[in-house]
C-alpha cells in the first residue's frame, strides 16, 4: 500500500497536496480498497465552500455509500469531471487520477491538524 510522503492526511482517510493556495483532495488507496468497486463519485459544483471536517461529497461502492470529509477549509474552484464517467480511477489511480476537488485554502492554519505520511501509515496499520 502507498503512503506517499508529500500528501497531507486526515483521520476520515482524504489526502490532500498543496500546490500554493490550492489544496487537491482525494480518498486515499486505504479508503478505496476498504470500499471496494467504486461505482459513484458525488462532489460539490465549483463555487460552493467546503469546511473542515464537515461533509462535502460521497462515493458509491458495490458495498456502501461513503461520505466524503473535508480535510480543509475553502471555496471549490474545480471539480474532476473525469470521476463522473470512470468512477473506477477512484481504484486504479487514487493519488495522481481520482483527485476529487481544488479547493482556495481559507485558512492555511488547518493544515496543521492534518497527519504527514508516516503517521497516518500508523494509524491505518493499527
Amino acid at each position: 500500500m502507498e503512503f506517499p510522503k508529500n500528501l497531507r492526511y486526515s483521520e476520515e482517510h482524504e489526502w490532500v497536496r498543496i500546490e500554493g493556495n490550492k489544496a487537491y483532495i482525494g480518498i486515499t488507496e486505504f479508503a478505496q480498497s476498504e470500499l471496494g468497486d467504486i461505482v459513484f463519485v458525488e462532489l460539490p459544483e465549483v463555487g460552493s465552500t467546503i469546511q473542515q471536517d464537515e461533509p462535502f461529497g460521497s462515493v458509491e461502492s458495490v458495498k456502501t455509500v461513503s461520505e466524503l470529509y473535508a480535510p480543509l477549509s475553502g471555496k471549490v474552484i474545480e471539480v474532476n469531471g473525469e470521476l463522473e464517467d470512470a468512477p473506477e480511477l477512484v481504484n486504479s489511480s487514487p493519488y495522481e487520477k481520482a483527485w476529487m476537488i481544488v479547493v482556495e485554502l481559507s485558512d492555511e492554519a488547518e493544515l496543521d491538524k492534518l497527519m504527514d505520511a508516516d503517521k497516518y501509515e500508523a494509524m491505518v496499520k493499527e
